[in-house]
C-alpha cells in the first residue's frame, strides 16, 4: 500500500481509523476520527468516505459515523474466534447455570486478553469486562492463564514491563507474577481474588485445541465464595470444549 508523506501506509491509516471506535465510543464525526487517529482532516475525510462506500463504516442522517455491518460480516467468515465461541458456548451456558455468576471466554490478542463472549446471571456480582473488551494479561484470571501458557518471549516481555494495578489484588511485582504463572502451569487453574474488583474473585482454566492452549474460560465469584465448585465446573467445561473442537476437525 502506498505510503503517506509521514511514512505510514494506507493500511496503517485505515487501522488507526477503525481503532478509534471503542465499546464506549460507537459514534463519531469524521473530524473526531481524524483527530483521534492522528490524521490530517482531508485524509481522514477521504478514508472515512471510502470506508463508508465499501460498507465497512456507516453514516447516519446526522453524518455521524459508526462501524458497518459489512465489517462484522467479513470478520465472521472463517474466523477461528467464531469456531471457538461456537464450541464453547454450550459449555459456558452449563457453567453459568451451575455457578449463576458471570462466565467468560477470552483469547490472547496482541499481548492482551480479548473477551469473545460473556454470559451473566441477573444476580451476578461486579464485572467490568465486556464482549470485545480487553484487559492487561496480568490483571485478570483469564489473562493470567493466557500469559502462563503463552510463549516464553511474550511472558518475558510482560514481566519486563511496568505491571499496572487495575484492582487491589492485581499482581504488580514481577517475581511474584513469575511464581504465580509457574503455579498455573502446574495446576491448570488460577484463583485471583481482587485482581479487578475488590469484591470479586476471578477463577479461570485453560481451553485447549489439539493440545495447545487457545483460550481461557473464567467465572467471576463474590470475594467470599468458595471457588471449588467453580473450579470443578470450569474443568468439566474445558474438557467438553476440547472434545467439541476435536470432533469438529474430523
Amino acid at each position: 500500500m502506498a505510503n503517506s508523506p509521514s511514512g505510514d501506509s494506507m493500511t496503517e491509516r485505515v487501522v488507526r481509523v477503525l481503532e478509534t471506535f471503542t465499546s464506549d465510543r460507537t459514534m463519531q464525526t469524521a473530524a473526531e476520527i481524524g483527530r483521534r487517529a492522528g490524521l490530517p482532516s482531508s485524509s481522514a475525510h477521504r478514508i472515512v468516505d471510502e470506508l463508508v462506500a465499501a460498507g465497512l463504516l456507516e453514516r447516519d442522517e446526522d453524518r455521524r459515523i459508526r462501524l458497518g455491518l459489512r465489517l462484522w460480516e467479513l470478520a465472521q467468515r472463517g474466523s477461528t474466534a467464531l469456531r471457538l465461541r461456537q464450541a464453547a458456548l454450550p459449555f459456558m451456558a452449563q457453567v453459568q447455570r451451575e455457578i449463576r455468576e458471570h462466565t467468560q471466554l477470552a483469547v490472547l490478542e496482541q499481548d492482551e486478553a480479548l473477551f469473545l463472549e460473556r454470559l451473566s446471571h441477573p444476580q451476578a456480582g461486579a464485572n467490568i469486562t465486556r464482549i470485545a473488551g480487553r484487559l492487561p494479561l496480568h490483571a485478570s484470571s483469564s489473562g493470567l492463564v493466557l500469559l502462563a501458557f503463552a510463549d516464553a518471549a511474550l511472558r518475558e516481555r510482560v514481566l519486563g514491563a511496568p505491571l499496572r494495578a487495575v484492582g487491589p489484588g492485581t499482581i504488580t511485582d514481577a517475581a511474584e507474577l513469575r511464581r504465580v504463572l509457574a503455579r498455573i502451569r502446574r495446576q491448570g487453574v488460577v484463583v485471583a481474588p481482587g485482581s479487578i474488583e475488590a469484591v470479586s474473585t476471578g477463577v479461570a482454566v485453560p481451553l485447549r485445541d489439539a493440545g495447545e492452549v487457545v483460550a481461557a474460560l473464567s467465572t467471576i465469584l463474590p470475594r467470599d465464595a468458595d471457588p471449588a465448585p467453580a473450579v470443578a465446573a470450569l474443568r468439566r467445561a474445558a474438557s467438553g470444549v476440547d472434545a467439541a473442537l476435536r470432533a469438529a476437525r474430523r
